[in-house]
């Protein structure tokens, strides 16, 4: 399977605690790299978070960003700290004594004291349980994404190596034709400007020739190349680096046959090359 570097995911996470929402998204990258959004209270799950997508990520900039919403009801009935109650008003009696000033001390002041209103704290360990299950099922989401996402680009890959085997067809069924249409060329140059070679010497012209605009090797190359492509993919996993080098050798061929070009067809086949070349090198920019 073929993964691509792009794809997006969110997955939502329902409890008596409250709710969540985990949202996945990713581009491509050289290397993993993995940025997390946490609220404070969840700092501590990054690690973990990290890890997880270490297991199964190679390649890819990660970002993870998880919103979280709890549920009033679930915090219980508030209480009263009656001791540091008395503790603020005895403190706000002291100082209006101090400044000389007489006025009703506001309970709503008193109860926003940190501290004074408390309430019972949340399992933190059930949520974030709950949380961690959410998380991978969004992970395995987000993977899937990415492997439908590889899986178009693969069969844009695989068409443009069957377009490359096309052309590499047609150039190696023209040669005979160009090469023969060279040699008369050459023979009709000779005859106007009145040299007169021995046999032998033509001979030796023409193989000259043949050897300079024989593209066999470079033909049979391109097949080597696309044979080793098709492997690759059909191999899958982590491959985007191997990909990425197959490019390279398929354009140091592309422009060894557009160096030797004696046609207009040759030339036309190697412009060609190079733009099935290049659409394939934009997809395989994206793959894992």
């Amino acid at each position: 399977m073929i993964y691509s570097m792009t794809a997006y995911a969110r997955k939502e996470v329902k409890g008596d605690w409250g709710s969540a929402v985990w949202e996945i998204r990713s581009v491509n990258q050289r290397y993993l790299e993995t940025y997390f959004r946490l609220p404070e209270q969840f700092r501590g799950l990054e690690p973990v978070l990290r890890e997880r997508f270490r297991k199964r990520l190679a390649r890819g900039k990660v970002e993870c960003h998880l919103r979280f919403e709890a549920n009033p009801a679930a915090k219980g009935e508030l209480n009263i700290n009656e001791t540091l109650a008395q503790q603020v008003i005895g403190a706000a009696k002291q100082v209006m004594a101090m400044t000389g000033e007489d006025s009703r001390l506001n309970p709503f002041q008193v109860m926003q004291w940190p501290g004074v209103m408390e309430t019972p704290e949340q399992d933190m360990d059930t949520i974030n349980k709950a949380l961690l299950e959410g998380f991978e099922q969004g992970l395995s989401d987000f993977i899937d994404a990415r492997a439908s996402e590889g899986e178009n680009m693969t069969a844009l890959i695989v068409q443009r190596l069957e377009a490359i085997t096309a052309e590499v067809v047609k150039v190696r069924a023209r040669m005979p034709e160009i090469l023969d249409w060279q040699r008369e060329r050459l023979l009709g140059k000779f005859e106007e400007a009145n040299i007169e070679l021995d046999a032998s010497r033509v001979e030796q012209e023409l193989i000259l020739l043949a050897q300079k605009s024989d593209v066999a090797e470079e033909l049979d190359r391109l097949d080597s190349h696309v044979k080793e492509t098709t492997s690759i993919l059909k191999k899958g996993g982590s491959v985007g680096r191997r990909l990425d080098f197959m490019m390279q050798e398929f354009n140091r061929e592309s422009n060894t046959l557009a160096s030797k070009s004696i046609s207009t067809d040759i030339t036309a086949s190697g412009v060609e090359l190079k733009v099935l070349i290049e659409q394939m090198r934009e997809q395989i920019q994206n793959i894992e």
